[in-house]
């Protein structure tokens, strides 16, 4: 399962990375593969207008936000030195003249998602416009469209090893954002075989 394989890699190099932290505000498998990497090395992002580009700092910016939970808040501690578990991508989905941010939150311990959120500046400040706190979870910036990625677990799977996972794509209309059709990965269960993508109906 190449898929899980990935994320167990990754998943081990977070948190050695991390040491050892807080077990997160829910106990459910790892993170998806990209974010895991994403935490594990946060790349400069690369804005295709470097205009529109405003650096937030994540961590106030969740700190002082209603909007984020109080177990998320719990999270945001750093698991290393001054490294906090968080994942920020800049990005144009809601069209706006300023780059939209998405901004993932992972446990230390062991890099499960447990929140994604979206900022939307408005009036010179960054607005909450989206936030999911569904565990496991990440969020990312697909070809304009937000992209918000679950995994899921069936009855006998070991933490380590989810059955699939569920992506919906969102769109921005009319001032929110829209989900569309999921389309549900199915995970194999013999390794070195792909998953296959199964729409959620």
């Amino acid at each position: 399962m190449i898929a899980a394989v990935a994320s167990v890699t990754a998943l081990a190099l977070f948190a050695a990375a991390c040491g050892t932290g807080g077990t997160g505000a829910r106990d459910e498998g790892p993170a998806h593969a990209s974010a895991v990497a994403g935490a594990v090395a946060s790349p400069s992002p690369s804005p295709s207008d470097p205009d529109k580009y405003r650096k937030v700092d994540a961590v106030r910016l969740l700190k002082q936000d209603p909007a984020v939970s109080a177990a998320v808040k719990r999270e945001l501690k750093p698991c290393s030195g001054d490294e906090y578990p968080v994942d920020v991508s800049y990005g144009d989905l809601t069209a706006n003249s300023v780059d939209d941010v998405v901004v993932n939150v992972l446990t230390c311990a062991d890099a499960v998602g447990i929140g994604s959120y979206v900022y939307r500046e408005e009036s010179g400040a960054f607005k909450n416009v989206f936030r999911t706190e569904e565990s496991p979870v990440y969020a990312e910036i697909d070809q304009g469209r937000l992209s918000v990625t679950r995994q899921y677990y069936e009855k006998g799977d070991p933490i380590s090893s989810p059955s699939g996972e569920i992506v919906t794509p969102y769109t921005w209309r009319t001032g929110r954002f829209t989900p569309g059709k999921s389309v549900r990965n199915e995970y194999s269960k013999s390794a070195g075989e792909v998953p296959s993508p199964v729409p959620d109906g």
